[in-house]
């Protein structure tokens, strides 16, 4: 960490957050860091090819800073760690759940954390499908309603954009979600979705989409069985509080019985999607594709996985 941000590189995704409107932080990043690289990343492109390229160099990176949505943040957190480097998070995307977890509301105040050298120990969870290879996830994955909604979403968003593509997809996944079937030591269960976040969460909800510490090094699950209707289904998705407390209000969450909570340091699942179903499943937004109709995901939490520049807790 230096004061004028040499040793930093900083890789913006212009894709990231284009369904908000937000400041161009370029300005803030030239009288603040002047000594930082920024680079903007193509169409298409890696973040691992333009970090592989970064360190190739004589002069590699110190601190790997990322400008974009949680998917671009998770990615940059797994290199991060595998580089050995510290993280600079930079909200650019439409929920920021990890940025607004770290108390990084703007750019510029992880700036000022960056500056002051404030940093925290972050824990996060490895996500593993079959034989292949962990993926480190900083909030939650999922399977089951969310996934579908997202896939949906992603299907209609280069038409409608990610808003009016996400309310076109939760009405078609409300009127066709079928529950599918887990198997976790050696029990079936049909489930409408099962959430597994990094952290505890708020036990009133479902859907744990973004964390509410950052070190606390637990999995916490949420599986929701498949008893009540699609309608209380796609309503179990609400992760804003406000929004949930609505729909709680006027009783269209799942009831309390439905939704079993487990806290755990490890966890594994096998799942199998019903004849026709999406073989989809998410982790901080982003979709992965099994690659068979039934797949089993384990799940592991990793204390301290990184450091992350976050304001100290007042």
């Amino acid at each position: 960490m230096t004061t004028d941000g040499s040793g930093l590189l900083i890789l913006r995704n212009s894709r990231s957050g284009t369904a908000v409107i937000r400041t161009d932080p370029a300005d803030l990043f030239a009288e603040r860091l002047p000594g930082a690289r920024v680079y903007e990343l193509s169409q298409g492109q890696d973040l691992a090819d333009a970090v592989d390229a970064a360190f190739t160099g004589g002069d590699p990176p110190r601190v790997l800073g990322v400008h974009g949505g949680d998917g671009s943040v998770s990615r940059m957190a797994g290199l991060a760690r595998e580089r050995g480097v510290p993280l600079l998070v930079m909200p650019g995307g439409t929920f920021n759940h990890f940025a607004r977890s770290a108390g990084l509301e703007e750019v510029e105040t992880a700036v000022d954390a960056y500056l002051a050298g404030d940093t925290v120990e972050v824990a996060a969870m490895e996500v593993r499908e079959g034989q292949g290879e962990a993926i480190l996830a900083l909030n939650a994955a999922s399977v089951g309603a969310y996934p579908e909604l997202i896939e949906e979403r992603d299907k209609r968003r280069r038409r409608f954009g990610k808003w009016l593509g996400g309310i076109i997809a939760a009405w078609r996944t409300m009127r066709t979600a079928e529950p599918l079937e887990i198997v976790r030591d050696g029990r079936r269960a049909r489930v409408w979705s099962v959430f597994v976040g990094v952290g505890t969460n708020d036990p009133k909800r479902v859907a744990t989409m973004q964390r509410e510490t950052l070190e606390d090094p637990v999995l916490d699950i949420r599986i929701h069985h498949a008893r009540g209707t699609r309608l209380r289904a796609i309503a179990s998705l609400a992760f804003g509080k406000r929004t949930a407390a609505v729909l709680r209000a006027v009783r269209l969450m799942p009831e309390k019985r439905d939704v079993e909570r487990l806290l755990e340091t490890e966890f594994e699942m096998t799942v199998r999607p019903g004849p026709g179903r999406p073989e989809v499943w998410v982790h901080d937004g982003e979709l992965e594709e099994p690659r068979g109709e039934e797949f089993t995901l384990r799940f592991t939490v990793i204390p301290t996985a990184l450091t992350v520049f976050a304001p100290r807790p007042r």
